[in-house]
């Protein structure tokens, strides 16, 4: 597989997971809506730092020569 054409996977692959991931954080958000206000900010920060940790070997995948 060519450099170009894992880039384009891994980018399709990168963008669906952040529209499931926006989706998904956006419900529980929506759930914590009443939540005291800490607990808010320490959930919109897990959730704004955590959607990397899954896309790792994805990244790693479009960086790996040949």
């Amino acid at each position: 597989m060519t450099p170009g054409s894992r880039r384009a996977i891994g980018a399709c692959v990168i963008l669906a997971w952040l529209a499931a991931w926006i989706v998904g954080a956006a419900i529980v958000g929506d759930a914590l809506a009443n939540a005291h206000p800490l607990a808010q900010l320490a959930y919109y920060a897990v959730a704004g730092i955590a959607w990397v940790f899954p896309l790792a070997p994805v990244f790693r995948w479009m960086a790996r020569e040949g």
